[in-house]
């Protein structure tokens, strides 16, 4: 019986770039469900700043991006700005109901060949690539499918990107991958030790 993983990622992330080259990794009867959702907005949602926001930590984020990428046969290429606004590409990539090949194309545009979704010319080669209209940036369709999608992760508890929901679990960034592959070989893995005593763990401080 075929299992169904659902991949949220947003085109600004170099990571969900490489998790995207390592789904060929996962057991032949996974099903992966690509799902655009906007990160502002689940960063807002949880009050949180993404790396890229945190001065000293923009450069490590860069430098361990295209380390990772490495590693596992990815190159990368950022644009030159980064983080940019990735809206309407989202839109075109929710509207257009992009498959994985699509999305392949996608983040080769932004982290292949590196250039950032933020211009008018650059959204109308976008779309071109991937042969859609630049149209649906404006969609109210598309605009309603992405919103919906970015609500539908906040209410699963998705809190970054890339993030694998597979059932009730969540699995987040590339560095998680290899944990939702020793998942999907052993799905009850979390329910003893080492990992059964973690939801007791209590909160000792919390910063407000």
């Amino acid at each position: 019986m075929a299992r169904t993983v659902t991949f949220y990622y947003d085109i600004l992330s170099p990571f969900a770039h490489i998790a995207l080259a390592r789904l060929r990794e996962l057991p032949s009867d996974v099903i992966i469900t690509p799902r655009p959702v906007l990160l502002g907005a689940i960063l807002s949602h949880w009050g949180q700043r993404g790396p890229a926001e945190i001065g000293p930590k923009r450069i490590h984020t860069y430098r361990q991006a295209v380390h990772l990428g490495s590693r596992y046969g990815v190159s990368l290429r950022f644009p030159p700005r980064h983080p940019f606004n990735p809206l309407a590409a989202l839109r075109i990539l929710a509207g257009a109901d992009a498959d994985l090949a699509m999305l392949g194309r996608a983040f080769d545009f932004v982290f292949g060949q590196g250039r950032a979704v933020d211009t008018a010319e650059d959204v109308i080669a976008f779309a071109q690539m991937l042969e859609v209209s630049a149209d649906l940036a404006a969609d109210e369709t598309a605009k309603a499918r992405l919103r919906t999608n970015t609500e539908e992760a906040i209410a699963l508890g998705v809190f970054g990107v890339p993030t694998f929901a597979a059932g009730a679990e969540l699995f987040w960034g590339v560095d998680s991958f290899d944990m939702l592959k020793d998942w999907l070989a052993n799905e009850t893995m979390f329910d003893g030790e080492p990992y059964a005593h973690l939801k007791a763990v209590a909160v000792g401080i919390e910063r407000k």
